[in-house]
């Protein structure tokens, strides 16, 4: 099972965004670095790590990491 710590040590580790857990919840936009980019390898990175597909519609329309955490673990 992947938790939002473990999303947020990918973002850390592999892309170097200095996200804490106070980020989870703030507006994609107000992370420090966040580029629309990352959305994409973002998804394909929980893809592997969850070993499912994630519906891109609903990824989209995430518009925090909260979120984001949701959609690839329903």
């Amino acid at each position: 099972m992947l938790t939002i710590d473990d999303l947020l040590g990918v973002l850390r580790d592999q892309l170097g965004l200095p996200v804490t857990a106070d980020h989870a919840d703030r507006a994609l936009d107000e992370i420090p670095g966040w580029d629309s980019l990352h959305l994409l390898w973002l998804i394909t990175t929980l893809e592997t790590r969850t070993g499912r597909r994630i519906a891109m519609a609903d990824f989209l329309e995430a518009s925090t990491l909260s979120e984001i955490h949701d959609v690839a673990t329903r």
